[in-house]
């Protein structure tokens, strides 16, 4: 029987997500990581920077451990609305993946130095007093949930789909194929509804 380190285990889930996110962002321009896809305004690096402030309060303030940095998140009452979920002007590509990065450390050293029943704080309902194992399955979770956001955002901004690298998730296909298969979608959707 194989020991199993659970902590680790659960992190490693928690990098994937990080890493695909971040490389949603790879080749784009400061236009392109910045706009608005759906109409509620979702972005690649509005996606990132609610990240950040995510597992600043998560993984700090949670567990008695502030970061320093990171942008004040809405949901806690500490920013007007949406303002995590979207880049100012005046905030670089660099800032907000750099704070990213630092805040997954912070995270990182959170995750390493508690033990999974550790209790934390929230500030908020309907549980104020959360273990560090289901803080880590709650960022697991909203971190992959985002990076699917971003996987579609990315699809609409210049088409590209996938992991983009070895071990890419989508089959090989080429316009064309693609093109056809969507078409394919579209017959049995208007078949299932013509059913209905």
């Amino acid at each position: 029987m194989t020991d199993l380190d659970a902590a680790a285990d659960l992190r490693r889930y928690l990098q994937d997500a990080r890493d695909c996110l971040l490389q949603k962002l790879d080749g784009l321009s400061e236009y392109d990581v910045r706009r608005p896809m759906t109409p509620t305004g979702t972005n690649l690096l509005g996606l990132v920077k609610h990240l950040t402030g995510a597992e600043a309060v998560y993984f700090g303030e949670t567990f008695g451990r502030p970061f320093d940095g990171g942008p004040p998140l809405w949901v806690t009452g500490a920013a007007e609305p949406n303002a995590d979920l979207w880049a100012t002007p005046d905030e670089t590509r660099e800032h907000i993946v750099g704070e990213y990065r630092r805040s997954w450390a912070h995270s990182d050293e959170t995750i390493a130095a508690l033990p999974l029943d550790a209790v934390g704080r929230v500030p908020w309902p309907p549980y104020p007093e959360l273990t560090l194992h289901r803080i880590l399955v709650h960022m697991i979770g909203e971190t992959h949930r985002h990076t699917g956001q971003a996987d579609i955002v990315r699809e609409l901004v210049d088409g590209a789909a996938g992991l983009r690298g070895p071990g890419d998730n989508l089959p090989s296909g080429d316009a064309d194929w693609w093109a056809e298969h969507r078409e394919r979608v579209e017959r049995a959707a208007r078949k299932a509804a013509e059913s209905a």
